[in-house]
C-alpha cells in the first residue's frame, strides 16, 4: 500500500511509479494498492487497485506533477493520548492483508510514517513500513537533497534569468521583488542564486536562516538602486525578524493548517509596498506560488531519476525484510557526482528540518556563496521532458476506481 502525502513536487509521481513498478515485480506482493489522499484514504478505506491501470499510464508517472492519488495534511495524534486512527488503520490493514506500507512525503509525513511503524510493531502487527522521501524545500534531515528540490531550483533559476531580461526592458527603474517558498530552511530562495551567478539573477536574497531587519533590508535596496538603477530582490515567505514574527505578517493575520504551520503569502507585496513609499520606486511584486513545485517542463532529469530510484529501492528493501526507514540520499563524488542510496531510521528524520549550513550564507546575510553552487549544480543537470502531442504534453490519467470491499 502506498500513499502521497503533503506539497506535490514535479517528481512525486516519479517515485510513485517507482515503487509500483518495483512492487509489480515480486511475487510476495500480491496486492498493490494506492491511497487516495494519502492517511486519510486509509482511513476511509480508499484505495486503488494499481493492477487495474493501464501499465503505459503508470509509466506516464514519470514526467507527470502533482499527487496522482492526491494529497493530504492530516496529523495523527499521539497515540498514547489518543489511539483512535491507528486502531482503525490496523484494522485496515488486517482487513486486506497489508504487509507493506509506503508512505511519500515530507516532513509531517515521515511524522506519521514513523508513528504508524511504530504502532504496529507495539501491536505485534509484521508489516514492513518504509519512507519515501519528497519535498521541494530540501529539509529532511539525513539526506543530502529530497527529491523534488532540484526540478524546483532548475524552474527557478530560470524564471530568474527571464525576469531579470524583462524587468529592465524600461528606461525607468524598478524593484522587483519575488517570493520563493520556504516557511524555516531558505533553499529554495537560495537556488535563485544560480541565475545571479550567471549575471541574471537576483541582486539580493534573503533566507529565513538569518533573522530579517526591514531598515536594513529598504537601506540594501536603495544601495543597489542607486547603483544599478534596477533591483531584484528574492525572499523566502518564512523570512521573519529578530522576534521571530514572520515578514508576512506584517500585514495580515495568517491562518493556521492542521500541523499549526502558518500558511504564508504575502511577503513581497508587503515588502514591494514597502519600497514603494519609502523609496519611491516603481515596484512589482512576483510570488511564484505553486508553479514552483509543478514546474514538471523544466525538471530535471538527475531529479526524475533519483526520485523513481527512491520509490524502486523502498520496495526492495522492504522486501528483503527492512522496516522503521526512510530511502535517503549520500552523495559520492569520488568520480564526479553519484547518488548513493542509504537507510535512516524513521524516528531519527521525523519533524527534524535541514537549514542552509552558514558556508552558504554572507555576512551580510542579503546574498548566497559560491559553496552553494557546487553543491546545487549536479542535481539540475538534465532535461527531463514528457512526451508530446499536439504541441502540448501529455500527463498520466489514472482511472482511480476505489477497490475498497471490491
Amino acid at each position: 500500500m502506498f500513499g502521497q502525502s503533503g506539497g506535490p513536487t514535479s517528481v512525486i509521481n516519479a517515485s510513485a511509479c517507482g515503487v509500483f513498478e518495483e512492487a509489480f515485480k515480486h511475487d510476495c506482493i500480491t496486492e498493490v494498492y494506492g491511497l487516495r489522499h494519502g492517511v486519510r484514504g486509509l482511513l476511509d478505506e480508499n484505495f486503488v487497485d494499481m493492477s487495474k491501470e493501464d501499465r503505459k499510464q503508470i509509466s506516464l508517472l514519470k514526467n507527470t506533477p502533482s499527487s496522482a492519488l492526491g494529497s493530504v495534511r492530516y496529523k495523527l495524534a499521539d497515540p498514547d493520548k489518543d489511539d483512535t486512527d491507528y486502531k482503525r488503520i490496523l484494522e485496515v490493514f488486517k482487513k486486506y492483508n497489508v504487509r507493506y506500507f509506503f508512505y511519500n512525503g515530507g516532513n509531517d509525513s515521515m511524522d506519521t510514517c514513523s508513528k504508524v511503524s511504530a504502532y504496529l510493531a507495539k501491536a505485534g502487527y509484521e508489516c514492513h513500513v518504509m519512507g519515501v522521501p519528497k519535498t521541494i524545500d530540501n529539509d529532511l534531515w539525513g539526506t543530502d537533497h529530497c527529491p523534488g528540490f532540484a526540478s524546483a531550483a532548475k524552474y527557478l533559476a530560470t524564471s530568474c534569468m527571464e525576469i531579470h531580461h524583462d524587468a529592465r526592458v524600461y528606461d525607468k527603474g524598478t524593484v522587483t521583488v519575488l517570493e520563493v517558498m520556504g516557511r524555516n530552511a531558505g533553499w529554495m530562495t537560495a537556488s535563485t542564486a544560480i541565475a545571479s551567478y550567471q549575471g541574471q539573477g537576483p541582486d539580493l536574497i534573503y533566507v529565513p536562516e538569518v533573522a530579517f531587519d526591514v531598515k536594513k533590508f529598504l537601506a540594501d535596496v536603495k544601495k543597489i538602486y542607486k547603483e544599478r538603477g534596477n533591483v531584484i530582490v528574492a525572499v523566502s515567505e518564512g523570512i521573519h525578524d529578530a522576534n521571530g514574527k514572520y515578514i508576512a505578517e506584517y500585514s495580515q493575520d495568517l491562518a493556521k493548517d492542521s500541523f499549526n504551520h502558518a500558511q504564508l503569502g504575502g511577503t513581497a507585496s508587503y515588502l514591494a509596498n514597502l519600497c514603494k513609499e519609502e523609496l519611491g520606486v516603481k515596484t512589482r511584486a512576483i510570488e511564484f506560488s505553486l508553479l514552483q513545485r509543478c514546474a514538471a517542463h523544466s525538471a530535471s532529469q538527475i531529479d526524475v531519476d533519483e526520485a523513481y530510484n527512491a520509490g524502486a529501492q523502498a520496495v526492495k528493501n522492504a522486501v528483503e525484510g527492512k522496516s522503521g526507514f526512510m530511502v535517503a540520499f549520500e552523495r559520492n563524488t569520488d568520480n564526479g557526482y553519484k547518488c548513493n542510496i542509504k537507510l535512516l531510521p524513521l524516528a531519527d528524520v521525523a519533524n527534524k528540518e535541514k537549514k542552509l549550513p552558514k558556508e552558504f550564507l554572507n555576512k551580510d546575510g542579503n546574498f548566497i556563496e559560491k559553496p552553494f553552487l557546487d553543491y546545487v549544480m549536479p542535481l539540475i543537470q538534465g532535461e527531463a521532458k514528457p512526451p508530446y502531442e499536439n504541441g502540448l504534453p501529455v500527463f498520466a490519467h489514472l482511472k482511480l476506481e476505489n477497490a475498497a470491499n471490491k
